[in-house]
């Protein structure tokens, strides 16, 4: 094992030890999956107080100081993944992690205001843990940093000019958050003021978390082939698509994978009864302990739409709430499972109250019953305006339940929508739909609908989603191509972190 390629990941969430959405997936499953390809892994994340709770094997490696100021030393906790058992080490900071609420936000939903030096610690440590200054003994030859709240990572190895540095990888997940910060933080994170310029951190007269990893990593990937040309667009890009454009020959799309010993009907705990995929007998007993639980109308005829997500505009969720009265009028019904934005909470809840024996609403995130509802379900509304890769299609194929998506990023690059053809020769999957507005996903709705009354097309849609296989294997030969990328002159000292980067 000692020639294995030695990669430490960092990530501000990752499953089981502390989740908002999908990029906790993702880094709890592709670890595990590159450490089964032969990677020696480690996971770095905050050690939020429940992180540390859920972590196994616990003990300290080492001491980081105190790089901030804020008052006592960050040490760095190492444990295991209790699943997969991927080695994990914590940022063990409690003036900045030990505190109530989520990850990124209060319990009443505020950004806590001091991200900017809970995240800066975060990428501080991901960078000092690559250098002679670690106080660990392993040293990394791949640093893989995800989102913006790792960008800084890479930025701080540029600054402390470190001779052996490792190869360095930016992960996009979602563009659209990016971390952006009052100029005054640049010299409070340890930045020299000349980083701070179109030419480095500085983006629209803030410091930007995300610009940073783009600017100063040598390799950029996002999560499906069809997001990475997306986000090289005004569109999609959130205004970063310039850099991204220059960087293009650096940036590669790579499609997440689905982590299947957690999504699997046959073992899912979360199940009233779990059943093998394909097998419709036993996700009509799941239907009806849905609607039972749900307190919905108990008909195992009644197409029952379901909604697994974070309840927002970018997600497309507006348009649920706008397709919602003539998805009543077809006699189907919805179930929605989610948190977000107040107002479509509210909107959700209103149609509940007057409509209880058809529409169930459950705000808040709850694991048991996003497994329940992806078994229970008849179809999974994915009505996103964008979408990097998204995770739930891959979970509803394994389960049975029939995506109705808008045909974007991920969902273009994994979804066939359903028509004669498709339906022919076995390839439909799904019902997309091209626009993003209100009447062409209530098209798509009303084609799902009137397919599922016939029993032998929808059998054929089901049987091509079950033959889908998005494991994460796959995924994780790819990432371990462009980490050999970076370390084929045996130093893997990170070429591309001096070159210009032009304008974003």
């Amino acid at each position: 094992m000692g020639s294995a390629m030695r990669v430490l990941f960092t990530s501000s969430e990752v499953f089981p030890l502390i989740k908002t959405g999908g990029l906790a997936d993702v880094s709890g499953a592709l670890p595990a999956a590159l450490a089964e390809a032969g990677a020696d892994v480690r996971v770095l994340l905050p050690g939020y107080p429940q992180a540390i709770e859920a972590a196994a094997a616990k003990r300290e490696v080492g001491l980081l100081g105190d790089p901030f100021g804020i008052g006592g030393e960050t040490r760095i906790i190492a444990g295991k993944l209790p699943d997969s058992g991927v080695p994990v080490w914590l940022v063990d900071c409690p003036a900045l992690y030990d505190r109530g609420g989520g990850p990124y936000q209060d319990a009443q939903g505020r950004d806590w205001p001091d991200n900017a030096l809970r995240f800066g610690l975060l990428s501080w440590a991901a960078a000092r843990l690559c250098t002679d200054g670690s106080p660990a003994k392993w040293r990394p030859r791949i640093l893989h940093c995800n989102d913006w709240q790792t960008g800084l990572a890479p930025a701080y190895l540029h600054a402390w000019e470190t001779a052996a540095r490792p190869g360095t990888v930016f992960t996009i997940h979602n563009i659209a958050y990016q971390g952006q910060f009052g100029a005054e933080m640049v010299g409070r994170l340890g930045f020299p003021p000349e980083m701070y310029g179109v030419e480095g951190l500085e983006y629209y007269d803030t410091l930007s978390f995300l610009k940073a990893g783009l600017f100063y990593s040598d390799r950029l990937t996002t999560v499906s082939p069809r997001y990475a040309k997306e986000i090289q667009t005004a569109a999609f890009g959130c205004g970063i698509e310039g850099l991204l454009e220059l960087r293009s020959d650096d940036l590669v799309g790579i499609l997440n994978g689905a982590d299947y010993q957690v999504w699997n009907p046959a073992t899912d705990n979360y199940l009233a009864h779990p059943y093998k995929p394909g097998d419709l007998v036993g996700k009509a007993r799941n239907k009806a302990a849905l609607q039972a639980e749900l307190g919905l109308t108990p008909s195992p005829d009644t197409p029952l739409m379901v909604v697994v997500s974070r309840l927002s505009d970018h997600k497309g969720i507006d348009l649920v709430l706008a397709a919602l009265p003539a998805l009543l009028k077809l006699g189907a019904q919805l179930a929605l499972v989610g948190t977000g934005d107040r107002q479509l909470e509210d909107g959700f809840r209103a149609v509940a109250a007057s409509h209880p024996s058809q529409v169930a609403v459950r705000i808040g995130y709850s694991e048991p019953l996003a497994h329940q509802m992806m078994a229970g379900g008849d179809m999974l509304l994915m009505p996103s305006r964008f979408e990097p890769c998204g995770l739930t299609q891959f979970y509803a194929f394994r389960y049975g339940t029939v995506p109705v998506a808008h045909t974007t990023g991920g969902l273009a690059d994994t979804l066939v929508d359903t028509g004669y053809d498709t339906l022919m020769n076995g390839t439909a999957n799904g019902f997309v739909f091209e626009h993003c507005n209100a009447g062409a996903f209530q098209w798509a709705i009303e084609r799902a609908v009137a397919l599922y009354a016939k029993k032998d097309p929808w059998r054929k849609i089901l049987k091509a989603g079950f033959a889908q296989d998005f494991s994460w294997g796959r995924s994780a030969a790819r990432y371990l191509e462009v980490y050999k990328s970076l370390t084929g002159n045996g130093n893997g000292n990170g070429k591309g972190n001096g070159k210009a980067r032009g304008k974003a």
